[in-house]
């Protein structure tokens, strides 16, 4: 039974009692448990802009199992929306979403929360405050844009953004690509790829920390609010029952997202967003040497662009997250607890699957290798990351000649006027949390996506990459250049050896001459050139390798 005991008769308990009747709350309501929405709607955001309809469906859950809710909000910015530039806070915002959520949920001593968010790193910031509040938490998440049509074809955003370069080679006109785009979207949701959006949406649901089938429920799809519905009755439940979201959260729970981000081949990005969240949670391991121990056991089940031809709707039309979940049970702790009281066993294991050829058995499995790598060398010590389903087959071991930039516009610029060539290897460095915030080198990477060069060039960047990568892109380089990792000391002609099988990439120089450049590097932080949350972000944050929180 739920009791009120931190509330004591007193000066600050009169008048918080006080200021809610004159808001126009009754005194049994203000008896019953108070639960935050904590939203991150906005009217920029396209996977947000529908969730203020979903917060209401919330509150009528919470409402009709004896809560009372509360509406917050928190930043909500759209990978998307921010232009790529390089100057861009996603990640930051990431943090600050956590301590947002800290800052409110905190100082008004709610009981429980519920969490609504969709896109890249509102979900993130969201589950990493889940884990440090450690309250009675449900997320829901927002769903995903459904496919539009261009000359009588399903289009998807990941062909949009991969004609890019084509336009650039001339290959395609500018104004058929103009149709294009304003073809190509479909108002609300998350992109309908298995960008950092969606994998984090299905992260959510394999740590139980979602209604069951959330993850591929489509933004204009009416079961939505069906499931926020829910998700305020089951806060409600955690509430009665004292359960807290590290009673979800767990060692195990952790494990299971890593593996479930193995096998549909999600975002790169979840290899900074999953340890971060486990740290928050008091879980703190090496989880880059699990996610790669994982990836030579767990099987690639699903071919979700940009790593195959199918999309979201079709993940969802062939069981979706439900039945993706049951083909994996085997492979995951499938006793862990969920939102819902039950264990995932019990959620998932009696659901369908109407489409193997999207929703594959792990007898029968994509690739028995799952779709994410960490390789390791003296040019990434602590690791690098690498989709490696998105990897051409040519690609797989390669050997090049490093070009070496600064600023991914100076990258770009470079691949416009035709001075990457095959065989080199495109090293944008400076880009890591510490040196720029963890931009990302999407921009680049997606125009060489539509040239002719496209699976003879690689990429090695200390930043970030979108969720949709594509080629041999290889990100997140730890140490980062501005904690002088050797990315900093890389030139134009040094040969760089990257074997994906082997897990390794190195520069072929000694250990005494890597040494020796080292201590010739002298970066800092042009700290005037940008405002005070970005130079607090700079100084404060981790290790790429630990997830990019606060040290």
């Amino acid at each position: 039974m739920f009791e009120r005991s931190k509330w004591e008769f007193g000066v600050g308990s009169v008048k918080r009692d006080g200021i809610l009747y004159g808001m126009g709350y009754t005194k049994d309501e203000i008896k019953k448990p108070y639960i935050a929405v904590v939203n991150s709607w906005n009217e920029y955001n396209p996977g947000h802009v529908h969730l203020k309809e979903i917060a209401q469906r919330v509150k009528d859950g919470i409402r009709e199992a004896g809560g009372l809710p509360f509406e917050l909000t928190t930043t909500g910015i759209c990978d998307g929306m921010v232009l790529k530039d390089p100057r861009y806070i996603e990640l930051p915002s990431r943090n600050l979403i956590a301590d947002e959520i800290e800052l409110n949920v905190e100082a008004n001593m709610f009981d429980g929360m519920v969490l609504l968010g969709t896109c890249d790193s509102i979900v993130p910031g969201q589950l990493m405050a889940a884990a440090r509040l450690n309250i009675p938490t449900v997320v829901v998440t927002g769903g995903y844009m459904p496919l539009c049509y261009y000359k009588g074809e399903e289009i998807g955003l990941t062909k949009v953004s991969s004609t890019v370069g084509k336009v650039m080679q001339n290959k395609v006109s500018r104004e058929e690509f103009d149709d294009m785009v304003c073809s190509a979207h479909a108002g609300q949701g998350a992109c309908g790829s298995m960008t950092t959006a969606n994998s984090m949406c299905c992260i959510a649901e394999a740590m139980g920390m979602t209604p069951p089938g959330n993850a591929t429920v489509n933004a204009t799809d009416k079961r939505l609010g069906a499931m926020a519905y829910e998700g305020g009755k089951y806060v409600m439940e955690m509430v009665k029952k004292g359960i807290t979201a590290r009673d979800i959260i767990t060692k195990e729970a952790i494990e299971n997202a890593i593996i479930t981000d193995i096998a549909i081949a999600g975002s790169t990005n979840l290899l900074l967003h999953i340890p971060a969240i486990a740290h928050e949670a008091g879980i703190d391991a090496d989880w880059w040497s699990f996610f790669d121990e994982m990836s030579h056991k767990i099987p690639l089940l699903t071919e979700i662009a940009p790593n195959g031809p199918y999309y979201f709707n079709d993940f969802e039309r062939a069981g979706g997250m439900k039945g993706l979940m049951k083909n994996l049970l085997p492979l995951l702790h499938s006793d862990a607890k969920t939102i819902n009281g039950k264990t995932l066993f019990e959620n998932y294991k009696d659901a369908p699957i109407y489409d193997n050829k999207v929703i594959h058995d792990i007898n029968a499995p994509v690739l028995d290798d799952g779709g994410i790598s960490v390789l390791k060398g003296n040019l990434a010590p602590e690791g690098a990351i690498l989709k490696t389903a998105a990897v051409p087959k040519n690609m797989l071991k390669f050997e090049g000649v490093a070009k070496v930039f600064c600023e991914v516009d100076k990258a770009i610029s470079a691949l416009r006027e035709g001075k990457i060539k095959p065989g080199d290897v495109v090293v944008i460095n400076y880009l890591g949390p510490k040196g720029r915030f963890g931009t990302t080198a999407f921009a680049f990477q997606k125009e060489l996506a539509g040239m002719d060069i496209y699976d003879k060039v690689a990429i090695i960047t200390d930043g970030r990459f979108s969720g949709g990568s594509s080629g041999l892109s290889i990100g997140y380089v730890a140490p980062e250049a501005a904690i002088k990792g050797p990315l900093a000391i890389v030139k134009d002609g040094d040969k760089i050896l990257i074997d994906v099988e082997k897990r390794s990439i190195n520069i072929d120089l000694t250990d005494k001459e890597i040494e020796e450049r080292l201590e010739k590097v002298d970066w800092k932080l042009q700290e005037e050139k940008f405002k005070p949350f970005l130079r607090l972000f700079a100084r404060n944050v981790s290790s790429t390798a630990k997830g990019a929180t606060w040290l």
